[in-house]
């Protein structure tokens, strides 16, 4: 009896906290018609039927189009509405932070500068109530990714909904990340006058990541090692063009110095920041190394920057060739990630490149591609259903969304709280 008791009070808290169960795996197939479909790689398609079965698109088209109907399809009426491939985000701490100014709930770094070895995915919480504000959004999957330290770890991609780290994880160790050094620094607050000064260390930080870089290598190309170094093995990945060396570094001079990394070292690189990026743009289309952006909506940084720069980062990089996804930084924030798309619409970003830059290309950056990031024939069915423009915050609405097929809960702890106190105002 005690048992049982101990058991109801447990799904009474459970159930208090928001606590979402998994969605069931797809059981009947699903097809949705009368949207606007946005495919992901520029295309649009007009009062669209989009059909999936067994977690796979089965039906791409226009509606009318011809189909198997001797199948019992659920029909979804979408009328008037959008459909997008599920937005994914990348750089993210999803499932890694919990509180911010709580350190016991913060599990993003080690300590160490070197830590190549250490991955980011065993540390993922499926539990984390952030992760259902950032869902309902429309974000489907996301680049959980490590920070600290000069090399920080590897990252992985997740599908925000399952019952534990390996029931989320959608591609493992996808990434080695690496924290460039800045070449200015601040002095300290203490000082009174803050300013940035030159790092007198750069040069010698520089070298530091060419010669672990080397050893890596070297360390890779051997036949046979008497012992494991987990911190060299960790990077044989990179040089195997497995896995690709994801650089954080926002400024110019930064930039340039990282790009012949690619053919020095045999490897692919990711620029991840990447705020100067507009200034080296003809350098990475040349070498073909994309960028993820995180900086659509903040302040100029430099001085003789424009005021907009920021807003239309995003359209350089586009007219330049660069490949290119629009992020975001940190947990919770990624819930903006289809209005930092937007603010780039706003300053000559073409709509469909927008999408596209939260879809196609974050996919084709992660490695996964060739199964998610477009609604086409033979991929996942993971999208999403929006009553307005997903990129317009005064209209965007998810009303509905699916992983593979599963049909996700949009509820969320924050609708809960509107929900309990609206009623309490109603009364």
């Amino acid at each position: 009896m005690k048992n049982i008791i101990l058991i109801f009070l447990m799904l009474i808290v459970i159930a208090a906290n928001g606590q979402q169960t998994p969605a069931f795996i797809q059981s009947q197939p699903i097809m949705i018609s009368g949207a606007t479909a946005h495919l992901g790689n520029g295309e649009v398609i007009e009062n669209s039927i989009i059909g999936f079965e067994n977690g796979k698109i089965t039906v791409v088209g226009k509606a009318g189009a011809s189909m198997d109907n001797s199948k019992k399809w659920k029909k979804i009426d979408a009328t008037g509405k959008h459909i997008y491939p599920g937005l994914i985000a990348t750089n993210s701490q999803i499932g890694l932070i919990e509180i911010g100014a709580v350190r016991a709930t913060r599990d993003a770094d080690e300590v160490g500068s070197v830590n190549p070895n250490l991955r980011s995915i065993i540390a993922y919480n499926t539990d984390s109530k952030v992760t259902p504000t950032v869902r309902s959004n429309g974000i489907l999957l996301a680049q959980v990714v490590p920070t600290g330290g000069r090399f920080s770890g590897t990252s992985s991609v997740v599908e925000l909904d399952g019952w534990n780290w390996e029931d989320a994880a959608y591609k493992l160790d996808n990434g080695v990340h690496l924290n460039w050094p800045s070449m200015m620094t601040w002095t300290g607050w203490r000082e009174g006058n803050p300013r940035r000064i030159k790092n007198k260390k750069y040069g010698e930080q520089l070298s530091e990541i060419k010669q672990f870089l080397a050893e890596a290598k070297a360390y890779c190309q051997q036949s046979s090692v008497e012992e494991t170094n987990l911190k060299l093995a960790a990077m044989c990945d990179l040089f195997n063009q497995s896995s690709r060396l994801f650089i954080h570094v926002d400024d110019a001079e930064g930039i340039t110095t990282a790009i012949p990394f690619k053919k020095e070292y045999g490897i692919e690189i990711v620029i991840v920041g990447g705020r100067d990026s507009y200034r080296a743009a003809d350098l990475l289309a040349t070498h073909k190394i994309p960028v993820i952006l995180y900086q659509t909506q903040s302040l100029p940084y430099h001085h003789d920057d424009d005021i907009d720069q920021s807003f239309k980062t995003a359209k350089a990089l586009h007219d330049a060739g660069v490949l290119f996804a629009i992020g975001g930084e940190g947990y919770w924030q990624q819930r903006n990630l289809p209005f930092q798309a937007g603010q780039a619409v706003g300053f000559g970003l073409p709509k469909e490149a927008a999408i596209q830059a939260m879809t196609q290309s974050p996919a084709t950056i992660l490695g996964i591609d060739k199964t998610v990031g477009t609604l086409e024939e033979g991929k996942d069915a993971t999208l999403i259903i929006s009553t307005g423009d997903v990129m317009d915050m005064r209209t965007s609405n998810i009303e509905k969304a699916f992983i593979r097929g599963k049909d996700i809960s949009l509820d969320n702890k924050q609708k809960a709280l509107y929900r309990k106190f609206k009623e309490k105002y109603n009364r």
